[in-house]
């Protein structure tokens, strides 16, 4: 396979509480399929690659977005079928590309209030599994693939790219494999670092009670496989519109756009160090960009619907989020040095 570029990092400055901070950004959104998941894609593929010799074998699997694209790539140039079973709530303009790569959509027709959005796409994926010949479900939510390949590969990337000494880490979770793999590798070369997960309000990665959610990539209907008491020193929620504000608020000051699940792990971070005035530098791995948010995070009709307006600086005030102002500190940079991917799976 050919050697997979290193995603590029952004540091940004800001003050919260009247002292400098800085943020560095990892930018996922770089990757040659978009997102973080492109890594997981791979990671879940190879691992399930003896269960896909069949001439008509099918690769199935639950998704709300970038793991379905990823996969629906990874499976054109592999000459494999792919079904993603999808919901309501993804990107038009991810569906458009997953069918653009050949892949198939099955929706599960899940009402907008409902909190089962998960469950039932996973009930969709047994069903296609048990009636489909060759059917193969690499399964996300419980595959150490997961993880795995963050341990070994997006984590020492990321910890090559860092030239600071940075005191805490910040990650979304939906199914926690991101973090996870970040976690372990973190634990044993930055002893120091703070782990913190971030996750949003009505999500039951962690526990708790589910309720209607309408950010994708980010958040879940079910406990994480992976995550134990040891993966992180801290968990913040945050509520989607603070998602929504920091991506625009980021957008204007900076010219990166961000998708809405980095938007969220923005918004802990600042959260985070709002709280903890002793933290000066940050990491926060964002898994996208804004690209395939067009229709929806940064489009004036979908932040009608979610009750708030389109101008970033009236989203930073009607919030009432701790979302100050960003300073670019240097361009989009990647780390020659960082690992390659055939290095990072041997």
């Amino acid at each position: 396979m050919a050697a997979y570029p290193v995603t590029p990092v952004r540091t940004v400055r800001t003050e919260i509480a009247g002292i400098p901070r800085t943020i560095t950004l990892k930018l996922e959104g770089h990757s040659p399929w978009r997102s973080v998941k492109g890594r997981t894609a791979l990671s879940l593929i190879r691992s399930v690659a003896g269960d896909l010799t069949a001439p008509d074998a099918t690769v199935v699997e639950s998704t709300s977005g970038n793991l379905g694209l990823a996969l629906s790539a990874i499976c054109r140039d592999l000459g494999l079928r792919f079904i993603a079973v999808v919901d309501h709530r993804q990107s038009p303009v991810i569906q458009q590309a997953i069918e653009a790569n050949g892949g198939e959509l099955d929706w599960v027709r899940t009402p907008d209030d409902a909190t089962t959005h998960l469950q039932d796409r996973l009930a969709r994926v047994r069903e296609l599994e048990r009636d489909l010949p060759h059917a193969v479900w690499p399964n996300q939510y419980e595959n150490d693939a997961n993880w795995r390949i963050h341990e070994t590969w997006t984590a020492p990337e990321f910890d090559a790219q860092v030239t600071h000494r940075a005191q805490a880490l910040f990650a979304g979770v939906s199914t926690g494999g991101t973090l996870a793999g970040l976690s372990r590798h973190f634990r044993r070369t930055r002893p120091g670092l703070r782990i913190v997960a971030v996750d949003v309000r009505g999500s039951t990665v962690f526990g708790g009670v589910p309720r209607p959610r309408t950010l994708t990539g980010i958040g879940a209907g079910r406990r994480s496989a992976f995550l134990t008491r040891a993966s992180t020193d801290d968990v913040l929620l945050v509520d989607e519109r603070q998602a929504v504000a920091c991506c625009h608020t980021l957008r204007a000051d900076t010219g990166t756009a961000v998708g809405g699940s980095s938007g969220a792990v923005l918004a802990g971070c600042l959260e985070y160090l709002y709280r903890h005035p002793e933290v000066r530098h940050a990491l926060c791995l964002c898994p996208d960009l804004g690209d395939h948010y067009g229709p929806t995070v940064y489009h004036p009709a979908w932040l009608d619907r979610m009750g708030l307006p389109s101008e970033a600086h009236r989203l930073r005030h009607r919030t009432g989020a701790a979302c100050p102002g960003f300073e670019p500190v240097d361009d989009i940079t990647p780390a020659p040095s960082a690992p390659s991917e055939e290095d990072a799976s041997r």
